[in-house]
């Protein structure tokens, strides 16, 4: 993953000049001479990659509603009520946005940003701009909404004791909007350092244009993708890939656990479930078609058929072996280990803490539970709840009438089957160490 942490500490007021941006809109702005041009309505910056982005110049209004652009090299100073030029002339022609400009007042303030420290969208209220030697550069958030002055100038009191509380621009991601600046963004993104039910839970919260610049951020990752469509509300994600074209659906689903693309297909239209099928690598093709097979609602239809299975004969060290090379799998499937006989035979269930403890050289169905607790496909998936409550299971075999070991139920599984519906919109509790800044 790229890093996109800055290369020297956060701009302060101690380190050097600042200036609140809702303090510089609307400010008179004079040429040379002191004679009036018009105001400042806006604040032109140049993204940088992981740098702070740099301010190249503002607009100004000069009248009858023409907007022009006045570069940072002719701003004499930022003393006073008037912000005075270094010349006398300025070039009037309408000001037009250039390629990966970011304009401050009409694309960040006032807009929703991810805030990448505690995973949640704020509102940028104000921003902080920078001196740092030469040029300024933009390089705070304030997130904390304040009441309006009914008196006095622009924004809020700067003695107040309430004033502004600026965090650095690194800990958040904007959600511009204009494509010419998310391409440049996009490379640096900050949201890929989410996990992916966080993310998840951005999208749920998320305008439809928000949800289009996050996945555009997200797409750059296709594992991180896959994971993300894992985790998303189920009908959200029936939305979100409805929009996608058959390819873009079946190449999202080739990542996925086979279970999560099998509720997926199941929730297309019926028009597009056999093209996106069609498109599948045939392995993931072939279990997906086997989970659809059985009722959502039984341990068939639950069950992910991905796990770690071993002949019965096999020494300890080598099934360790066979859950190091099991890298892809679900962390939770990665917790047992199942014996098998040649005709795919659940012989027993060995967990992970009873194999690491064994001798290494010991037989792998003589550290087994050769009577594990097991269920058949049409078994419900309450009672399958209760089964994994009653033995303190973290995951359970799901085997046919033969005994033949068909696939594994992990805890998250049944957890999220058995959760209230509406368990994805409920506020999760904040981390001990998360900011606790005010994001109404």
């Amino acid at each position: 993953m790229t890093s996109t942490s800055p290369a020297s500490p956060p701009p302060t007021a101690e380190r050097g000049q600042t200036m609140r941006l809702s303090t510089l809109l609307k400010r008179p702005v004079a040429d040379s001479g002191g004679e009036s041009l018009g105001r400042v309505s806006d604040v032109i910056v140049r993204l940088r990659g992981s740098d702070y982005p740099q301010v190249t110049g503002m607009v100004a209004a000069i009248g009858g509603g023409r907007e022009v652009f006045v570069p940072m090299d002719k701003v004499a100073d930022f003393d006073g009520d008037v912000l005075k030029l270094t010349t006398a002339k300025l070039d009037l022609r309408r000001f037009e946005r250039r390629e990966g400009e970011v304009l401050l007042s009409a694309d960040v303030l006032g807009h929703r940003l991810i805030d990448v420290e505690n995973a949640r969208l704020v509102r940028a209220w104000d921003l902080q701009l920078y001196r740092d030697g030469a040029e300024w550069v933009l390089s705070g958030v304030d997130t904390r909404r304040r009441p309006r002055r009914l008196f006095g100038l622009l924004g809020p009191d700067p003695h107040a004791a309430d004033g502004p509380s600026f965090r650095d621009w690194h800990d958040f991601e904007s959600l511009i909007g204009h494509e010419s600046s998310a391409l440049q963004r996009r490379p640096f993104a900050r949201v890929r350092r989410l996990k992916p039910a966080q993310i998840a839970d951005l999208l749920e919260e998320a305008s439809k244009n928000e949800e289009t610049e996050i996945l555009g951020r997200v797409h750059d990752d296709p594992e991180l993708e896959a994971d993300v469509f894992e985790e998303l509300d189920e009908d959200l994600a029936t939305r979100l890939l409805g929009a996608r074209t058959d390819a873009e659906i079946a190449a999202v689903l080739s990542r996925m656990r086979a279970d999560d693309a099998a509720d997926a297909i199941a929730e297309l239209p019926q028009a597009r479930r056999q093209p996106v099928l069609d498109l599948l690598p045939s392995p993931q093709r072939t279990k997906v078609l086997t989970l659809l097979g059985f009722n959502q609602t039984s341990a068939g239809g639950l069950m992910g058929v991905d796990f770690v299975a071993v002949p019965s004969m096999t020494n300890v060290s080598d099934a360790l072996d066979a859950i190091r090379r099991s890298g892809t799998l679900q962390p939770e499937a990665l917790t047992s280990v199942h014996a098998v006989d040649s005709d795919g035979g659940l012989r027993g269930v060995a967990r992970l803490v009873t194999l690491v403890q064994a001798d290494p050289a010991s037989t792998l169905i003589d550290v087994c539970d050769t009577d594990p607790v097991r269920v058949g496909t049409d078994t419900d998936v309450m009672d399958v709840a209760v089964l994994m409550t009653d033995y303190n299971l973290i995951t359970i075999p799901v085997v046919d009438d033969e005994r033949r070991l068909l696939g594994v139920i992990t805890v998250d599984d049944i957890l999220e089957i058995t959760l209230p519906d509406d368990w994805r919109r409920r506020e999760a509790a904040e981390p001990p160490d998360a900011h606790h800044g005010d994001a109404r």
